[in-house]
């Protein structure tokens, strides 16, 4: 999260929508997924194949230096619960 609290990293923005029913790795891709089909905005950066850290998502993106508009996620939130 930056200093004002309005950009998360994929990884802090999973945490809001993991749950009981959603592991934080489905949501993280789920996020990936968002952003790879244009849904949900944000500032990307992938890894290159050799550089792993840990599960892979869609599209190689980096999920600790991928970050997204707060206001962002909140818009996309109930788009992607009525998809649901």
């Amino acid at each position: 999260m930056n200093q004002n609290g309005t950009m998360l990293n994929l990884v802090a923005a999973a945490n809001l929508l993991s749950d009981s029913l959603t592991s934080l790795h489905d949501a993280e891709v789920m996020l990936a997924r968002a952003i790879e089909h244009g849904e949900l905005p944000a500032n990307v950066k992938r890894w290159a194949t050799e550089q792993w850290e840990g599960k892979q998502l869609p599209g190689n993106i980096n999920r600790l230096e991928t970050f997204i508009d707060r206001a962002q996620l909140e818009a996309w939130r109930p788009r992607k619960e009525r998809i649901a």
